[in-house]
């Protein structure tokens, strides 16, 4: 059966509406939103501890994961040539909204101190496939920031 000129140029509408409703952010939604209902938001500081840990934080909501998997926060601190990532733990996805913190060393990276960095906070959906090692990993909500590092060594 052939696809007529018409057909073609209705399913390529088709495509290209789908494509803007599922990919288009709601009017409103916050800095790092992202579809079907994930979001996560990094604070614009973040603290150097007197042990020499760095703590990230913020808030995040997400939604159920797939049965497969499970979803994680990573966070990630960037200042000059150094980038630091760090985990911040499971995700509850609930659709609530929750506090998130993570916390590194910086025993490997030093150099990290006082002044302007970029943070990045990313959810990430692990799904494993049966055996220990994950299937996909994939970004499903992320926000990205100037922030101040304020050092209380």
């Amino acid at each position: 059966m052939a696809t007529t000129g018409p057909r073609m140029a209705l399913a390529a509408l088709a495509a290209l509406g789908a494509t803007a409703v599922f990919t288009a952010p709601a009017n409103g939604a916050p800095h790092g939103s992202a579809p079907y209902g994930n979001d996560i938001y990094v604070s614009s500081e973040a603290r150097i501890a007197p042990d020499g840990t760095i703590h990230l934080f913020g808030e995040y909501h997400c939604s159920k994961p797939s049965p497969s998997g499970t979803v994680q926060i990573k966070a990630t601190i960037e200042q000059e040539d150094v980038r630091l990532s760090i985990g911040g733990g499971d995700a509850q996805c609930d659709g609530e909204v929750h506090d998130w913190s993570a916390h590194g060393t910086l025993r490997l990276t030093p150099t990290v101190h006082a002044g302007e960095a970029l943070a990045k906070a990313e959810l990430q959906e692990i799904r494993f496939g049966g055996g220990l090692l994950p299937r996909s990993i994939d970004t499903v909500a992320q926000d990205a920031r100037p922030v101040r590092v304020i050092d209380h060594r």
